[in-house]
């Protein structure tokens, strides 16, 4: 039974009055859980696909430049998929919990940001389309400002900021998977572009 609905009993101990303020990552587990090895999986996957083509790196006739960069801010994002999945499942205190999903959501936004500033105004051709690549670090930005909406939440003593937590991870699992498969299927066609010309 919950201390406070003891009958007969008005006062609580400091103890008790800390674990109400401790976050229960039980309710939250199973989803935290598979967020965070789905994250652990697909940087797996992006050091394998890279390693198997790391000879064309070295091959100055095959510009991968923006695919290297790109594989790397995608593993960045996993990884701060997977960062923030271990905090959500460890056991403290919501408000501490807010901080460190504000600051980590914080520090991962300077990543389309500073994208956005070193190619904004290049042609770049990412898979099918050509020019600036406006709707892939817009989803990201959204991302991150999600997770940073959440983190305020949180540190509110709001529980509902998890849900904001949580979509910011699904959105940046799935747009690095996008970003992944667009980034690959790109690299094809602009080889088999340069073997027919």
């Amino acid at each position: 039974m919950h201390p406070q609905w003891r009958i007969g009993s008005q006062q609580r101990t400091k103890k008790e009055k800390r674990m109400d303020n401790i976050y229960h990552s039980e309710l939250w587990r199973d989803l935290y859980v598979m967020l965070g090895t789905s994250a652990g999986a697909l940087v797996g996957l992006l050091f394998v696909v890279m390693s198997l083509h790391i000879e064309k790196v070295d091959n100055p006739d095959y510009n991968l430049s923006m695919t290297i960069q790109g594989s790397r801010n995608n593993t960045y994002h996993l990884l701060t998929v997977l960062v923030e999945a271990a905090l959500v499942l460890m056991p403290q205190p919501l408000t501490i919990l807010g901080a460190e999903l504000f600051a980590i959501n914080l520090f991962g936004l300077r990543l389309p940001l500073i994208i956005s500033c070193k190619l904004y105004g290049r042609n770049i051709t990412i898979g099918n389309r050509s020019g600036f690549p406006v709707a892939l670090i817009l989803t990201i930005v959204v991302g991150y400002l999600l997770g940073i909406a959440g983190g305020i939440v949180l540190v509110q003593n709001d529980e509902r900021g998890l849900y904001l937590v949580t979509l910011c991870c699904v959105t940046l699992i799935v747009r690095s998977v996008l970003t992944a498969w667009t980034f690959m299927f790109g690299a094809r066609r602009a080889n088999s572009e340069k073997r027919e010309n």
